[in-house]
């Protein structure tokens, strides 16, 4: 009861942050542009602060964090929850995607450990879910517009990769990661255009959409499909519209 009391007055002192919009909700749970293992040393989910054990944890739960105030960790931090896994094995790849379960915030810590209530869900979290600073995201102006400004420039075709989880197809609204990121010179804002090789000798590239690069890493940009005339599939190619 104490500690849960104190829990109480630790949230009651602390101001909400600024809520988010949908499509910054959206952008916050899709893939980060990134496969990197996670850091060694990174805050690890240990399980949930309730009277049963369980593998599962969900909107409502407070989460035990592996870290506290020796580590660095202080009351109001927020983070995003993620996990890693292989991704692409069935199509010739076998890299390392990054999943967002979704955010928390710090509520309570003693120098060993800390207690975070889950501010927002993406997915399910189990224990040993990794934690990372959570940054709001930053949504660029063109990812709300349905516009094909430019001509794309067929000297250098990227690919769509895949979507959240291993998702090999997506559709306009959805996020796909391409394989060029900022050492490609791929900038958030960047408008795309996707096509496929319909495999016939003789037919050009058919258009199957457009999309919007959200987000960069070295070697993956983030990007939102906003327009679909099919599904559009890993594998594609992607110009960048000049």
């Amino acid at each position: 009861m104490a500690l849960f009391v104190a829990l109480l007055v630790v949230l009651a002192g602390q101001t909400a942050p600024e809520p988010m919009s949908p499509l910054e909700i959206s952008v916050a749970c899709a893939p980060p542009p990134s496969m990197s293992e996670p850091h060694p040393a990174a805050p690890r989910v240990l399980g949930s602060q309730d009277t049963a054990p369980r593998s599962l944890f969900g909107s409502g739960d407070l989460l035990m964090v592996s870290d506290g105030t020796a580590s660095g960790l202080q009351l109001g931090q927020r983070f995003f929850v993620r996990r890693a896994n292989r991704f692409g094995a069935a199509y010739g790849r076998n890299a390392i995607g990054i999943r967002t379960l979704g955010w928390i915030r710090i509520v309570s810590l003693n120098e060993s450990t800390a207690i975070a209530s889950i501010e927002h869900l993406c997915d399910g979290i189990v224990a040993q879910d990794y934690l990372e600073p959570f940054v709001r995201p930053v949504v660029p102006v063109a990812a709300a517009l349905d516009d094909t400004p430019g001509e794309p420039d067929f000297s250098a075709l990227a690919q769509i990769v895949a979507g959240d989880e291993d998702r090999r197809t997506g559709g306009a609204g959805d996020f796909m990661l391409i394989d060029w990121g900022a050492d490609h010179g791929v900038t958030p804002g960047t408008r795309l255009a996707i096509y496929r090789d319909v495999r016939t000798p003789g037919l050009p590239l058919a258009s199957v959409g457009d999309a919007v690069v959200i987000s960069v890493g070295p070697m993956l940009s983030l990007t939102r499909i906003t327009r679909a005339r099919d599904a559009v599939q890993s594998g594609d190619y992607v110009a960048i519209r000049k």
